[in-house]
């Protein structure tokens, strides 16, 4: 009876221990079958006759389960506790073997080998029980530095969350802060050139004006001096000197009536340049307006179209449309961005004549179908027009130059020069934008305008 009890206890202390159900599986299922083995034993002992080396079988049995746990790692966190049956195995061994050697010497000393294996059962069970004991605290032990490792784990995760959502603000707040830093240099760099220029347009409108009226005394006495010299040949005529005399009389008078003109021809020449830097250098007196793009641009593309049919009958062209009918209305200077318009529209229209006389004096011009064509766009809170011909388009030296103050390509009378240059401040410092050209020579020309939507400028009259 010792030994199933010793063989039984021993194989569900080692499944309890080590959860062989859940961590060790394979060998929870021989364990079971050792069980049954030793419930088999027990059973042949009781129920049939067996002989007295009968007790060697339980001896195997348990040696074969020594062998096993200390053979296998898997076991190895119970062996100390295992070593407790020892004591009792080799008891046992010696008792058998004495009973079957020395059968009177045991039956002699029968009491001492039945004390010392009572003594070895009796201290397998204590050690078991103090085992026992000792892995209830380890495993409360356990459960409790569980525990604290849990709650240092959550305090952990909470402080890493705590200071990922503090790098999150502080990240967000320095974007706000370099994008309000940035906001301001803008600002800055927008208010230093707009004092610039309020400073040169005062020095350019101061002298234009100085230069405008000794221009219009050139002017005046220039023409009041051509009809001088028309009543002068008129005199000329009623004297009594010879013919001879009158002739080359009338001859200087007429270089000299040709002279005034040309004078007077280059003196409106210089007046309108004048006029132009007085425009030129002007402030604008307007405010911004919700304006609606798409009207203002069809106005000015039309209004620049038949005043250049004014002059020429003959002229054609095809004017095309491309509006973002969702732009509605857009904060501008209506009168200002009215004056880009119409100078972007009257180089187009000029640019597709030209083109237009070039082929027709080369006998090549039937092919050739005039075209301005404006677009608008709206999109990521910016405002696009583009304003393109198929003209004459420009080469790289005149582009790099389009925007230079008194640069022109039009032939002398036709063009100051100032209004790309006009526009361009008008777009940059009057609304904040951008105006750029693309151009292939001999084939097209397209100026590209882009401005925020919305955006105010913090002076109430911008320097255009």
């Amino acid at each position: 009876m010792d030994y199933f009890i010793v063989s039984f206890f021993l194989i569900q202390y080692v499944r309890t221990s080590l959860q062989t159900a859940t961590q060790l599986p394979q060998w929870d299922k021989q364990l079971i079958f050792a069980r049954y083995a030793s419930i088999a034993l027990i059973a042949t002992y009781y129920v049939s006759d067996t002989p007295s080396w009968f007790g060697w079988f339980w001896v195997i049995f348990l040696v074969v389960l020594m062998r096993i746990f200390y053979q296998n790692e898997a076991f190895q966190p119970i062996r100390s506790m295992i070593q407790s049956v020892i004591p009792f195995i080799v008891i046992s061994v010696i008792s058998e073997f004495v009973e079957t050697v020395l059968p009177k010497f045991y039956k002699e000393y029968k009491e001492f080998f039945e004390i010392g294996q009572a003594f070895a059962f009796v201290l397998c069970f204590v050690i078991w029980l103090y085992a026992r004991k000792q892995q209830k605290v380890l495993i409360k032990e356990r459960e409790e530095r569980f525990r604290e490792e849990q709650e240092a784990k959550e305090q952990k995760e909470s402080l890493e969350y705590l200071v990922n959502e503090r790098t999150h603000e502080l990240l967000q707040q320095k974007e706000e802060l370099q994008k309000t830093i940035e906001e301001l240099k803008a600002t800055q760099n927008q208010l230093i050139q707009s004092e610039k220029m309020a400073s040169l347009g005062e020095l350019t409108a101061g002298i234009a004006h100085e230069i405008q009226n000794p221009l219009n005394f050139v002017n005046n006495f220039s023409e009041v001096s051509v009809e001088l010299c028309q009543e002068l040949e008129e005199e000329i005529d009623k004297t009594s000197i010879s013919d001879s005399d009158k002739e080359y009389i009338k001859e200087i008078i007429g270089d000299l009536s040709q002279n005034q003109q040309k004078i007077t021809h280059h003196g409106k020449r210089a007046d309108s340049i004048v006029k132009g830097m007085l425009q030129h250098s002007r402030v604008s007196s307007g405010e911004k307006e919700p304006v609606e793009i798409n009207a203002l641009a069809d106005e000015y593309m039309r209004l620049a179209y038949h005043g250049l049919r004014a002059k020429d009958k003959e002229f054609n062209a095809a004017l095309v449309t491309d509006f973002d009918t969702s732009i509605g209305k857009v904060n501008v200077l209506p009168q200002d961005l009215g004056r880009v318009f119409l100078n972007l529209f009257t180089n187009a229209f000029y640019a597709v004549a030209e083109k237009k006389r070039q082929l027709t004096e080369a006998g090549t011009a039937n092919d050739y179908k005039p075209e301005v064509k404006i677009s608008t766009k709206k999109f990521a809170n910016k405002l696009y027009i583009r304003v393109s011909d198929n003209g004459t388009g420009m080469p790289d030296h005149v582009k790099a130059k389009i925007f230079q103050p008194f640069f022109t390509t039009k032939p002398t009378g036709q063009g100051t020069g100032l209004g790309l240059s006009m526009s361009y401040d008008i777009i940059t410092n009057g609304h904040g934008g951008s105006l750029e050209v693309q151009t292939v020579p001999g084939e097209s020309t397209e100026f590209k305008i882009t401005i925020p939507v919305g955006y105010i400028s913090d002076q109430s009259t911008g320097n255009t």
